[in-house]
């Protein structure tokens, strides 16, 4: 993840063009003595005491990004969880800021809501961390595991001395001037309606934000690899570049989708790249696994045109992480949802997407510390690819064709979008 700031200058008669003209690109300005290995600027590949420090980095900017906002004085200026120091300088400045939310509206209204922590000096236990905060919203979002309560226990720890994530969040929300999610009330309209009461201030909506058609063509090799199979039959299986699975997990998922007989492309990540990617890549599959299956089976270290793979008329399925915006692309190419969250959000989205919005289904996994077994991987890719004339699977499938209708609805997304605009204008123009 990239943490960028955007200024927005409203012209008296704008022309809401976006181009290489229209935008100004900023060197890297992260400092040498942060701790961080060199060149790093984004929070891919990294581990994660790693990203800690990228976060202390960005906090040690502020002098550079005081002088730039003074520079350029937008109307107003996104930021994301990154710059919780944001809104106090650009207030200082005379300048409004919306905080625009990479996270789902349903995870941070379960997560990070000020009635989920009332008392500023006693962080919720793990057992809190089960149920949803007082006011949640009531629907069939349940059924926090403990492994996944223990991993929200994150949000609460302070790392180098500096602020934990539910402190800066907590401290940007109540000086920023709004707050924008990429999201519709048609979509997470409960949870939306909860935030509004907690936070108290403007939520603002961008609509779901269907990416566009990525541009070019799948890499070659890649292409010619799919096209061998029929339509819908193979499981594309990747969990970004910020998510690593243990050896354990890997054998046992790579077994299971050996099981399942249907054609595969798996990625996987170690965070790092290059041959210490591809070596532990080697040590981690199970022994003999490339030779059985290496007709209907590719695994691959490192980045792919997910886009572009997830488009391919071959590939039906797609096993992954529950990244909103990983899971929106999917969508909208008619691919099964297989989910194995791994952290934060994640946990939330996948009961979100399998529970309430029943477009996905999630992997079984044990309670104390999620671990997945094949067989667990092969009876979740049974009901949504295999099992598709039997329940659940059916059913799945007609909610997962329905939001797809929806999510690619221009007129919807349009009409959000020209209400943010809008909504943006008034803001900048308050006193």
């Amino acid at each position: 993840m990239s943490h960028r700031l955007y200024g927005v200058k409203f012209d008296p008669k704008p022309s809401f063009k976006h181009s290489a003209s229209t935008t100004t690109q900023l060197e890297k300005t992260c400092r040498k003595d942060a701790g961080l290995p060199p060149d790093v600027d984004n929070s891919s590949f990294l581990p994660p005491q790693v990203y800690e420090l990228l976060k202390l980095a960005l906090d040690q900017m502020q002098p550079q990004v005081k002088s730039l906002l003074t520079q350029l004085h937008p109307d107003i200026v996104l930021f994301d969880f990154a710059h919780h120091w944001l809104p106090a300088l650009a207030s200082e400045l005379g300048i409004k800021s919306a905080n625009f939310c990479v996270f789902s509206a349903v995870a941070n209204s379960y997560l990070i809501v000020p009635s989920r922590m009332p008392d500023p000096n006693q962080p919720p236990t793990v057992e809190d961390m089960k149920k949803p905060p007082p006011g949640f919203p009531e629907t069939s979002l349940t059924g926090i595991k403990t492994f996944q309560a223990q991993n929200f226990m994150y949000l609460f720890k302070s790392f180098y001395e500096g602020p934990p994530v539910f402190e800066r969040i907590m401290e940007y929300t109540k000086t920023c001037d709004a707050v924008i999610y990429k999201s519709c009330v048609e979509f997470e309209g409960p949870y939306i309606d909860y935030l509004k009461t907690q936070l108290g201030k403007p939520l603002l909506l961008a609509g779901p934000a269907v990416p566009m058609p990525p541009s070019g063509i799948l890499e070659a090799n890649w292409a010619k690899w799919l096209d061998n199979f029929p339509k819908n039959s193979v499981i594309f299986c990747n969990f970004g570049s910020e998510t690593y699975l243990d050896d354990v997990q890997i054998e046992e998922l790579a077994i299971g989708l050996e099981l399942t007989g249907l054609p595969f492309f798996l990625v996987l990540n170690f965070g790092t790249s290059g041959d210490g990617a591809e070596a532990k890549l080697e040590a981690s599959l199970p022994k003999g696994f490339r030779e059985r299956v290496k007709e209907r089976g590719v695994v691959h270290t490192g980045w792919v045109q997910q886009q572009h793979i997830l488009a391919h008329q071959s590939v039906g399925g797609y096993l992954n992480h529950s990244g909103f915006s990983s899971v929106i692309e999917a969508l909208v190419n008619d691919c099964q949802l297989i989910l194995i969250p791994q952290k934060g959000d994640q946990h939330i989205n996948s009961k979100f997407l399998s529970r309430v919005l029943k477009v996905g289904v999630e992997v079984n996994r044990r309670d104390e510390d999620g671990y997945f077994a094949r067989d667990d991987i092969l009876n979740a890719v049974r009901t949504v690819m295999l099992d598709v004339d039997k329940e659940p699977g059916r059913s799945i499938r007609a909610h997962q064709k329905k939001w797809k209708e929806f999510l690619l609805n221009k007129e919807i997304e349009d009409k959000y979008i020209a209400n943010l605009v809008e909504e943006l204008k008034a803001l900048a123009h308050e006193a």
